[in-house]
């Protein structure tokens, strides 16, 4: 399993969910190793506080988005696995 996990705002059209955070959402799950949990550092600032570990992954370049990325892996404190 790979996860990317980014934040922001959505558009609702019916049922379908749009917008330039789903995107990076899922340019960042496609960017993810298997069995890792890849966030953007928007995600690791709000989640400030909360004991989730993060190591830096590098700054990337998403296709169709603009700017590059810093991304972080996010695993549980004390685990050596990705959450």
């Amino acid at each position: 399993m790979r996860v990317g996990v980014h934040t922001g705002e959505v558009e609702l059209d019916g049922s379908a969910v749009r917008g330039l955070a789903v995107h990076i959402g899922a340019r960042i799950a496609a960017e993810a190793a298997a069995g890792d949990v890849l966030v953007t550092s928007t995600v690791k600032d709000l989640v400030a506080g909360s004991g989730l570990v993060f190591a830096g992954r590098g700054r990337r370049s998403l296709k169709g988005v603009p700017g590059a990325w810093d991304t972080f892996s996010a695993s549980a404190p004390g685990s050596a696995l990705a959450i």
